[in-house]
């Protein structure tokens, strides 16, 4: 009797061992959960901006932040940029970050040098926060407008523009260029200056490759004219340049026969068979013929020519 009573009192013992301990468990779970829940409503409250959605901050204010792991600065005002995104809501504002090692190509797009960077955007205009980082700055910075004394970026270097979108695309070019060497040269084993080779090569060609493609289109946008063409049209000018020359010299010509014409006629190496023309100049010298009266003499005398004796 006495053994089943210490058999029982001991399964009721552990049995009420297991109960606290497992009740131990379920509080030490609840104070952990507890514990990780305000960092992850933090990390909910701050939108982290990547290149498939940054054209959310196109709209809508903005306050957005720049940063690496590895930047001390950053790592300083990490859990205070948590706190600003919790109070976002309230401010009316949206929170983001972005990770510059993760995103280059939006570091490129808006020309981030040093970090941590802070940009306020507001409706697709943005400016640089250049105050203090402490949490009431950034927020007295976004309830007392003082963005509004701050002048914006310029339209040429808004990261909407295609200089930027360019700029982007560079950055984003250029970490691509890197992980191709770092898999040219760890995971082949291809040497440094053969890395180097195969991009110089790789350049070379494409330099070629544009190069032609811009001389089609060239050709394509302003085609060259036959040359046979070219030859005539420059035949006709030059045909038409000579009339014009033969009737000026005709013209000049023609002014300068009526002085000649009379001072022959007045030597002594006139014929007789020259004297009604030498008349006629003679008189035109003190009267001026009409053109016409003139020619009608000149056909006169060459209709009569045949006819008449050659001495007389």
């Amino acid at each position: 009797m006495c053994t089943g009573n210490m058999a029982g009192q001991q399964c009721y013992r552990k049995l009420e061992i297991q109960g606290i301990n497992i009740l131990l468990y379920l509080v030490h779970l609840l104070l952990i959960i507890n514990s990780i829940s305000p960092y992850a409503k933090a990390e909910s409250d701050v939108i982290t901006i990547a290149d498939s959605n940054w054209t959310l901050i196109l709209e809508g204010e903005w306050m957005l932040k720049f940063y690496a792991p590895w930047c001390p600065a950053c790592q300083q005002i990490q859990a205070d940029w948590e706190i600003f995104g919790k109070r976002s809501e309230s401010l009316g504002i949206s929170v983001g970050k972005v990770d510059v090692t993760q995103q280059p190509g939006l570091s490129g797009r808006f020309m981030v040098t040093t970090l941590p960077t802070i940009f306020h955007a507001k409706d697709g205009s943005f400016r640089r926060y250049l105050s203090s980082r402490a949490i009431e700055d950034i927020q007295a910075y976004v309830t007392d407008r003082k963005w509004e004394a701050v002048e914006p970026v310029p339209g040429w270097k808004s990261p909407s523009s295609f200089l930027m979108s360019g700029m982007a695309g560079l950055f984003q070019l250029s970490v691509w260029i890197r992980q191709i060497h770092s898999y040219l040269t760890d995971s082949l084993g291809i040497p440094v200056w053969g890395s180097y080779v195969i991009f110089a090569l790789a350049t070379l060609f494409t330099g070629l490759l544009l190069g032609l493609i811009l001389v089609l289109i060239a050709d394509c946008i302003c085609p060259s004219r036959p040359k046979q063409r070219r030859d005539k049209t420059v035949v006709y000018v030059k045909e038409d340049g000579s009339e014009d020359e033969i009737e000026d010299t005709l013209t000049e010509e023609k002014r300068t026969s009526d002085p000649d014409e009379s001072e022959k006629v007045s030597g002594e190496e006139s014929t007789e068979e020259d004297s009604p023309m030498t008349e006629v100049a003679g008189n035109g010298s003190d009267h001026a013929l009409p053109e016409g009266a003139a020619e009608g003499m000149v056909r006169k005398r060459k209709t009569q020519g045949p006819n008449t004796p050659e001495g007389t």
